[in-house]
């Protein structure tokens, strides 16, 4: 299913040879996708070229172990822009969001847990399992953070502006001056909306380190370790850094069907994003081609982009390129050197993708059961289908995992986020068998005591 409206044929590929296109997207990820879909709506003509034999990028869907369709790198939707999911009629393309019946679990070693959901009174009885006192605040975070995220949604969904280069005409630069002058006033109201207390607590939570924010709101460790959880992943920072309340922030902030903070399941796995968008792209005009790796940027004797060379040799022409990669394949390996500044090169060269992050997927023949919660081993219940929070039981528990991983080594209890897609979504394993997502920190990319590379020394690992 995920190869069905693409194609790397004799057509396709003779088309893309004989014209000119309007727009070239190096790479079939979810945003290249998008970018072909909004240009070929725009009636421009678009190509999008891929690598690999599927589209989808860190979005995908595919079945490492024949039965079991696994979402290889992402797992859970909510940071799509809900104007991009109306815009692309996605969800008439096939995207079907499975929401959760609760949306976090925390099993703690002592027998306790702490289980999060949609309804107020539940949520305060579990807290209070742990604090009274945080129970009765927890609704006003909640609201406190939902304040923040509209001024986030605006700057979001705005066009940010952007320093013009070049020789410009009178024309150019007014229209320039008089779209920037309406994006800050826009900022400036929705920033004064806030007043002035509420504009320090946002700049607090913007700048300052997670434990500062979670420390002034709650006492219990196990409440703040888990709401914490959510202003490390998929960083290689920690809580006490200043700014990861920022992080902590941006994973609040998405929705899905206007539920704010909820993060939810893709029916086939997040490959379904990525096909809901290609089919948009399509039926607006853009060709997507598979197993179509590009070599180099091609510039022009003026400087311009004038296209792409493919790894087979073949030239494809283009007015603009649009690249899917990230900053450091497009402009380290893809555009040739000696058309950029030294500076910029430089800084991109310089670009930390350090990430301390791990995902493994498995396949289990029954559901995971929990000591703490007493349930029919074939019942799906409420925690199965919630983000598990493992080892998240209290702050120092975090902060020592990315103290191990900043010393080199594989953290001694490291932080999971368990999901179990399988337990909502029966499309991507056997009846009874089930799918599940560990993605797991902290995990140095060099180890100082030892190698990746060596199969022994990642088995002494595993079972530490």
């Amino acid at each position: 299913m995920w190869r069905r409206s693409f194609s790397n044929g004799v057509s396709l590929t003779r088309t893309l040879k004989d014209k000119k296109w309007d727009a070239l997207v190096i790479g079939g990820g979810h945003n290249g996708l998008i970018a072909a879909a909004y240009l070929a709506r725009g009636g421009l003509s678009v190509a999008v070229l891929e690598r690999r034999h599927v589209i989808g990028g860190a979005a995908v869907t595919e079945e490492l172990i024949p039965g079991f369709k696994f979402s290889r790198c992402s797992y859970l939707q909510s940071l799509l822009r809900p104007s991009v999911i109306r815009e692309l009629e996605l969800k008439k393309h096939g995207l079907k969001l499975l929401k959760p019946i609760a949306t976090s679990f925390t099993p703690c070693l002592d027998g306790l847990y702490l289980l999060l959901g949609f309804d107020d009174q539940q949520n305060n009885s579990e807290i209070s399992k742990f604090s009274k006192r945080d129970a009765d605040t927890y609704p006003r975070y909640e609201n406190e953070l939902s304040k923040f995220c509209k001024i986030m949604d605006f700057l979001l969904d705005s066009p940010p502006p952007e320093a013009l280069h070049g020789d410009l005409s009178f024309h150019d630069l007014l229209r320039d001056k008089m779209q920037k002058s309406v994006f800050w006033a826009r900022c400036l109201r929705h920033v004064l909306s806030l007043g002035q207390k509420d504009l320090v607590d946002f700049m607090d939570i913007l700048l300052s380190p997670t434990t500062k924010i979670l420390n002034k709101w709650f006492e219990s460790d196990v409440l703040k370790a888990t709401v914490a959880a959510d202003a490390i992943t998929g960083s290689m920072a920690s809580i006490h850094a200043p700014g990861s309340g920022y992080v902590l922030l941006h994973h609040v902030m998405g929705e899905t069907d206007g539920d704010r903070n909820l993060w939810s399941h893709v029916e086939g796995g997040m490959g379904s994003v990525s096909l809901a968008i290609s089919k948009a792209a399509t039926k607006a005009g853009a060709h997507i081609l598979v197993n179509t790796e590009v070599s180099q940027i091609m510039i022009g004797d003026s400087g311009e982009v004038d296209g792409v060379l493919l790894v087979d040799g073949t030239r494809v022409h283009s007015s603009f390129v649009l690249s899917n990669a990230t900053p450091y394949k497009t402009f380290m390996g893809l555009v040739p050197r000696d058309v950029l500044p030294d500076d910029f090169l430089r800084a991109i060269k310089y670009s930390d993708y350090h990430s301390g992050v791990t995902k493994i997927n498995v396949a289990v023949d029954k559901l995971p059961q929990f000591h703490c919660c007493k349930s029919s081993q074939l019942e799906v219940g409420p925690h199965h289908t919630a983000t598990v929070h493992i080892g998240c039981e209290s702050m120092e528990e975090i902060g020592s995992a990315c103290q191990d991983a900043w010393n080199g080594l594989p953290s001694r209890r490291p932080v999971m986020e368990m999901t179990i897609p399988s337990s909502l979504d029966k499309t991507i394993s056997p009846p009874g068998k089930h799918v599940v997502s560990l993605f797991t920190q902290y995990t140095p990319y060099k180890p100082s005591d030892g190698s990746w590379e060596d199969p022994t020394y990642r088995v002494s690992c595993s079972f530490n």
